[in-house]
């Protein structure tokens, strides 16, 4: 369930402690959840950074002109990899490569486990005065280079190329049982 301020607002027993955090200047949106586990809606505000550079001290112009994971350094400090974006099969670089080294505020999903923590971007904005734009930039790319499609993965042809080469499982000659 989406909560925007006006729908805290509107709730009597909320609406202080709504408008102290929205005060604050705090994301007032939570993501959608998707049913995953380990998620949680998290909204964050950070800048957005190249992974690598951001780990290693090895950077590329621009964030890597889109060749590279980007990411969120939180105002905390807290690194978060953001891997996904609205669009299913499609990461977060094209939406985030924008903003390379500025600051944005993200509206999504945490998963988090002792082995991982990514983050499932949904929405974007450069600052609480912004409306909220969803994360999908990489549909609106792949559609004017390739036209329209309902599962653009199935019909990419950079896709069926990979797919023509290694198979289905990526490794060639293993192929789904017949049933």
């Amino acid at each position: 369930m989406k909560r925007t301020a006006s729908s805290l607002l509107a709730n009597s027993a909320t609406g202080a402690l709504a408008a102290a955090v929205l005060a604050l200047g705090a994301p007032a949106r939570a993501g959608d959840l998707q049913g995953l586990d380990n998620e949680q809606s998290l909204a964050l505000k950070g800048t957005v950074v190249d992974l690598v550079c951001g780990l290693t001290g090895k950077c590329a112009p621009g964030c890597g002109g889109g060749k590279r994971q980007l990411g969120l350094r939180a105002d905390d400090g807290k690194l978060y990899a953001t891997i996904k974006s609205v669009t299913d099969f499609a990461g977060s670089t094209a939406d985030l490569l924008p903003w390379c080294g500025k600051s944005v505020e993200l509206d999504g999903l945490l998963i988090e486990n002792p082995r991982m923590r990514v983050y499932l971007v949904q929405s974007i904005r450069a600052g609480a005065s912004e409306p909220w734009k969803p994360t999908i930039a990489f549909q609106e790319q792949w559609s004017a280079k390739n036209g329209k499609a309902d599962e653009w993965y199935r019909v990419d042809p950079a896709v069926k190329t990979i797919i023509d080469a290694d198979g289905v499982y990526g490794i060639k000659g293993l192929e789904p049982k017949k049933q």
